[in-house]
């Protein structure tokens, strides 16, 4: 049996506790919202029975990692900044990144920041998307009945009240419906029939389902581990990379244009949510423009928004094949 290690370092001014398995060359995996490293235990074994060093760090803000107060502690450049810092403090030069939710975006930007560090890059759900023209807020949807979660989430206070009133229930709810076994029926919010839209009369938890059993690649063990370290931690921290979207725009204007330029893969289910996002119809066939050396774009049949979770032997598989053809 593969063996999971676990280490608390200091990288970028705070304390990041990281998952550690295997050697031999360095492969850095980012988690997104609500998540924790646990998010990759099936990749971690993976990667280190196919040769290569795997870690998952907690991200800044969740789990045993540090979690700074100000919002705006939490910018992509310190994200990025952050996984910079993990490669220095393990004593490497070099790694490919995978990020998967909002760790994607990061492991996007390291790729497009540092290239001589971070040596290729796989996006899993979320795909490059380069600077657009306006800031991003004000063109997210919203009516007199709903608006965009993105928006919900901007207000300091309000999501964490929601969210932590059961935090059980809440990651319960949110692992179900984005997943590819939720039914793709209007009153779900992460389904791609209503897509991430938040009722004005109630909360980001009303339009979810908290089902009377769980899908096979889920368990009540890790439903646990999941509610035990929100519970600990608030919501707080991960909802504020959400608090930072503007500013990231703001910041990445002298930026804009650049291509991510290292060899790249990208990897989503065919039922994710996020694919039906606004402007995805157009970026996803473009994406090569964007991402010149990019080996493959791969959705996975039945698949919802959490890939490596819920297809962790075919994302472990791409996630191989692709590191093989790299120099």
């Amino acid at each position: 049996m593969t063996e999971i290690t676990h280490r608390t370092i200091q990288a970028n001014g705070i304390r990041i506790h990281l998952a550690e398995a295997g050697a031999g060359p360095l492969v850095l995996l980012c988690h997104g919202f609500p998540e924790s490293w646990y998010s990759w235990r099936w990749q971690l074994k993976a990667l280190a029975e196919g040769g290569y060093r795997a870690v998952a760090p907690d991200m800044r803000g969740y789990g045993q990692t540090e979690r700074p107060e100000d919002i705006d502690k939490y910018t992509l450049f310190h994200l990025v900044g952050d996984m910079v810092g993990i490669v220095s403090a393990l004593e490497t030069d070099r790694a490919v990144i995978v990020g998967h939710d909002w760790g994607a975006p990061v492991a996007w930007h390291a790729a497009l920041f540092r290239p001589d560090i971070f040596r290729a890059v796989v996006g899993l759900s979320v795909p490059f998307r380069p600077r657009g023209n306006v800031r991003p807020t004000s063109a997210m949807p919203q009516t007199d009945q709903s608006l965009f979660y993105q928006l919900y989430f901007q207000t300091p206070g309000v999501a964490e009240a929601e969210l932590e009133r059961d935090p059980r229930r809440t990651v319960r709810s949110l692992l179900y419906s984005g997943s590819g076994d939720a039914p793709p029926r209007a009153d779900n919010a992460l389904s791609r029939e209503a897509p991430g839209m938040v009722p004005r009369n109630g909360g980001f938890l009303t339009r979810t389902i908290d089902p009377p059993a769980l899908p096979a690649w889920l368990s009540e063990k890790d439903i646990d581990f999941y509610a035990a370290e929100f519970a600990r931690t608030g919501f707080r921290s991960g909802l504020n990379w959400y608090r930072n979207i503007d500013r990231n725009w703001e910041l990445m204007a002298p930026f804009a244009g650049l291509r991510v330029t290292v060899p790249a893969l990208y990897v989503a289910g065919d039922r994710d949510l996020v694919i039906s996002f606004a402007g995805m119809d157009k970026l996803l066939p473009n994406l090569s423009k964007f991402v010149p050396d990019l080996r493959g774009a791969t959705m996975l049949p039945g698949c919802g928004h959490w890939t490596q979770q819920e297809r962790a032997e075919e994302v472990n598989s791409a996630i191989l094949g692709f590191l093989r053809d790299l120099p």
